[in-house]
């Protein structure tokens, strides 16, 4: 069937405050560990390559060292220059495959982020997209599912420069302990800075994320307003509204820069004074004859990588940066869907389309929009169901499909609960078309069989002359396989395609939810024709907003302070003034100005 589309019905999750910074990272560090898991084969490639690029970086220094020396000596010349340039060409392709390794486990780890986020987001339904607005769900999508892209390089690059680091102070140590024991010192205070910085900067980095996020969402709404906004010539206060954020976001800015500004200075200048430092105790060993001039260049050497440990201040920042993205799509991840599949489903018998909802109860933002809701549609009728703006005509074809779950109540399809089938199986039953249908699949064809991909050509076209589209199709450059950023269409013409995706659905119940409000009435009056033959010995649900459509129905479903006040024919409810005032009917259009459903062979909608 058709994707779900109509207005939110049910409990549904409101957005509340944002998860905290550090119950953020803790999910953050969990998504991590799932994809670690999930591809630790690539991770092991990757950590072998690095093992094999630390081991020879910290060899490279000895192996100059024993040049030097062989260079002074005259001795074993041969053997160390090679054995210098072996662990030098070694060191930089094991660097070139890790660099290789890492974007691709990276792109990995990306791609599986955001496949799961948008199947989650899915899921969630109409509800869960009041508490992730879409530019939102975007900002999550791009920014924070694309950041942990990098983690898999950043976590063994830490690893690596910290096993350098213990490898270089090791290496200082066995060419003389007063090298590592000066440079030792200096250990506490970097690692000191580093917790001060993990402290300061989670907060402010979840928080410049999510003001990013929200001035997404604000442009992408405004975006989709922009015929409003252009013709009231609101443009510089809805500039000023988007911004709104704007500040929020530089202050979380200074105060991520202000932490990595603390920490940074520190560190840069304390990694200079140890190089000095071990260098000058090095220099003096020289002089009493402890340490040989190729022990000189080694320790500088090593010294020089010991203190690489500074590095490790930026791969903190990127790692934190990291878990920070992955807890939002974590978040999101996390959230509850607005419908859950039954845990043990049971088939749907064949039968014609039997329709009970039974002390329905729905809820939405604490306002009751259905209220011990009873509605019996019998089989193969079609039945319109009608009431003023906002009484929750929407939300009750919801519950049917379940694209919302009721609060209480059940609803049952030819006797069986439907919160008991399978979703696919019952998506397969109920076919909706919507007022406003999502132009779905790259093209004309493809958005006609949506719900069907195996459809042939014939199919296709049938459906649409049952909508009364398949003129304006064939009038199209391409026909059918016209792209549908290609084929401008209004927003009747939308609405007939959307008919014929749900005609081109093998469905017992049909579900016109406002279906028809952009056709003019002669165009109703085609496809209304077109469908009857679809419909026969169908059930039909038809949300009515004028009484034209009210009257061409078996039965009108009139809903009123959440209840159905009536189940009887259009003809039968005109007589009631209160019926009448719920339709904003079209000056000079009597309520029975189309033929109904009842004069043609069979029901229909």
């Amino acid at each position: 069937m058709p994707e779900p589309e109509p207005a939110a019905g049910g409990s549904p999750p409101l957005a509340g405050a944002p998860a905290a910074p550090a119950a953020l990272r803790r999910d953050g560090r969990r998504l991590l560990r799932a994809a670690g898991r999930r591809f630790r084969a690539l991770l092991g490639l990757l950590a072998a390559v690095t093992v094999v690029r630390v081991a020879a970086t910290l060899a490279t220094p000895v192996m100059l060292g024993r040049a030097i020396d062989a260079v002074r000596s005259g001795r074993g010349l041969g053997a160390a220059v090679a054995g210098l340039a072996l662990v030098l060409v070694t060191a930089a392709l094991a660097d070139a495959i890790e660099e290789l390794a890492g974007t691709y486990c990276g792109s990995r780890i990306t791609a599986w982020l955001r496949h799961r986020l948008i199947g989650r987001v899915l899921e969630l339904g109409v509800p869960g997209r009041r508490r992730f607005p879409a530019g939102d769900v975007l900002a999550r999508l791009t920014e924070s599912a694309g950041g942990p892209a990098a983690f898999p390089a950043l976590l063994l690059s830490g690893a690596a420069t910290l096993v350098t680091t213990a490898g270089a102070v090791v290496a200082l140590g066995l060419i003389d302990w007063t090298l590592a024991l000066v440079f030792a010192l200096g250990v506490p205070p970097a690692v000191l800075a580093l917790r001060l910085f993990v402290a300061r900067a989670g907060e402010p980095f979840a928080d410049y994320q999510r003001h990013q996020a929200e001035i997404g969402t604000r442009l992408l709404d405004a975006r989709q307003g922009a015929r409003t906004i252009r013709a009231s010539g609101t443009a510089g206060r809805e500039v000023r509204r988007i911004l709104l954020p704007l500040p929020l976001l530089g202050a979380a800015g200074r105060l991520t820069w202000d932490a990595q500004g603390q920490v940074g200075w520190r560190l840069s200048l304390l990694a200079p004074l140890l190089q000095v430092a071990v260098v000058g105790v090095a220099g003096l060993r020289l002089a009493t004859g402890d340490v040989t001039a190729g022990g000189l260049v080694a320790a500088a050497s090593y010294t020089s990588l010991a203190a690489g440990a500074a590095a490790l201040f930026d791969t903190f920042v990127a790692l934190l940066n990291c878990e920070v993205g992955a807890g939002r799509v974590a978040e999101v991840l996390g959230a509850e869907p607005a419908v859950r599949p039954p845990a043990r489903p049971v088939p749907l018998p064949d039968g014609p389309g039997a329709l009970r909802l039974r002390g329905v109860t729905v809820r939405v933002g604490g306002r009751t929009v259905l209220d011990r809701l009873d509605l019996a549609v019998p089989p193969r009728t079609a039945v319109a169901v009608v009431g003023t703006s906002g009484s929750g005509k929407s939300v009750l074809v919801a519950t049917v499909a379940r694209l919302a779950d009721p609060d209480e109540g059940r609803v049952e399809l030819d006797g069986v609960d439907v919160a008991d089938v399978a979703l696919p199986e019952l998506r397969r039953a109920v076919a909706y078309a919507f007022e406003r249908p999502a132009p779905l699949g790259a093209t004309v064809h493809d958005m006609i069989a949506y719900a069907r991909p195996g459809a042939t050509r014939a199919e296709v076209r049938r459906a649409a002359r049952t909508a009364a589209a398949d003129g304006f199709v064939r009038a199209l450059p391409a026909g059918y396989d016209t792209p549908l950023a290609e084929a401008p269409m209004s927003g009747g013409e939308l609405q007939r395609l959307g008919l014929a995706r749900a005609a081109l659905a093998d469905a017992r119940l049909l579900v016109l939810d406002d279906a028809t409000s952009s056709l003019d009435t002669a165009t109703e009056m085609r496809v209304t024709r077109a469908l009857r033959e679809v419909l026969a010995g169908r059930t039909s649900l038809v949300v009515a907003r004028r009484p034209a459509t009210a009257a061409r129905a078996d039965l009108v479903a009139w809903l009123d302070a959440g209840r159905i006040r009536a189940l009887a024919p259009h003809a039968e409810l005109w007589a009631d003034p209160r019926y009448r005032a719920v339709f904003a009917a079209e000056p000079g259009e009597p309520p029975d100005a189309a033929v109904p459903y009842a004069a043609a062979p069979g029901p229909a909608a």
